[in-house]
């Protein structure tokens, strides 16, 4: 990884505490001793099956949601060590897109108000602020003519075009999209992934996708993480995850993929069971009791995080035999 770090999570951490119909509350564990760095002009996908903690560690790294434990860094300096003035700078310089993007906008405020109140709060006079607006929505394909109308008058491809162009409003280094497109059409899918892919190279961006998709990361992503019950399992390129990867659970979500995990995986199975409640981690590896390569030692012993290849690594006892 030749570029400067921009952004990075160390030993991150975070449960919350539920309560139940008894009133005994219980833990849910979202997020345990997770580490992750971001280079600056990286694509970072991060996916796993929904309750894996994907967006909870989406939310911590944007700085919406603080850790129990761990330090979030930006450009080498804690969050919670930046003065004021610079923590000012990170929320602007780190937009997220959200899964719903009708959710997260004002159904009282016309688009074009939504999309340049950044411009707004950074002190742009309102002539800069109207040219910057149509320059915008030109670049993520909505008519300026749309400005003047309110969020429920668009389409869900629409919804999220807007959510884009509200986002680059804030002129971020950054972007961390959480499902971007887990909720539209496939058609509309593809547009928004080319539209995020362009705005990357156009903008210079950094950017971290959330997905249960691996094909999504795929196309977009030139590095993915798999997480798995709120742990990473995996860590590596997206071209060598692709072509050999190094844990049964991605073995398993590639699997899963129609027309691509017979023919990179033959002996792979699919998954036939749910997912264990992030509120009953169970012992050892969290993966073995769906894991048809488990042994004694990966229901009692925690597998580390190991590299197996160049900038490749797995959390599995069993990876150098399965895998070479």
């Amino acid at each position: 990884m030749n570029e400067p770090l921009i952004l990075t999570g160390t030993g991150v951490s975070k449960t919350f505490r539920l309560s139940t119909h008894r009133d005994q509350a219980k833990i849910l564990t979202a997020l345990d001793d997770v580490t992750l760095q971001l280079a600056s002009g990286e694509s970072l996908g991060i996916a796993g099956e929904s309750g894996c903690g994907k967006s909870t560690l989406a939310k911590i790294m944007a700085g919406l949601m603080k850790p129990d434990l761990g330090i979030v860094a930006y450009k080498g300096t804690s969050l919670t060590e930046l003065p004021r003035d610079e923590q000012l700078r990170f929320r602007r310089s780190v937009q997220m897109i959200f899964q719903d993007p009708f959710s997260s906008l004002n159904p009282r405020m016309r688009i074009g108000d939504s999309i340049s109140e950044p411009l707004g709060i950074a002190g742009m006079s309102a002539d800069r602020r109207h040219q910057e607006l149509i320059r915008i929505m030109n670049a993520v394909g909505l008519d300026a003519d749309f400005s003047n109308r309110f969020p429920d008058e668009f389409s869900g491809g629409q919804r999220q075009r807007i959510g884009i162009a509200r986002a680059l409003a804030a002129n971020p280094e950054i972007l961390i999209a959480d499902e971007p497109v887990s909720s539209l059409d496939i058609s509309i899918q593809a547009q928004i992934i080319n539209l995020l892919l362009q705005m990357k190279n156009d903008y210079n961006l950094t950017m971290m996708i959330i997905s249960h998709n691996l094909m999504v990361l795929r196309h977009i992503c030139s590095r993915i993480i798999i997480m798995y019950l709120g742990v990473v399992v995996e860590n590596a390129p997206a071209a060598g995850l692709f072509l050999r990867c190094r844990h049964p659970y991605t073995e398993a979500l590639l699997a899963a993929i129609p027309g691509l995990g017979n023919r990179q995986n033959p002996g792979a199975r699919l998954l036939n069971d749910d997912l264990p409640s992030p509120v009953a981690i169970p012992s050892g590896c969290r993966f073995h009791p769906r894991c048809r390569h488990a042994i004694e030692i990966c229901r009692h012993e925690v597998p580390p995080l190991s590299e197996h290849a160049t900038d490749h690594s797995a959390a599995c006892h069993l990876s150098k035999q399965l895998y070479g």
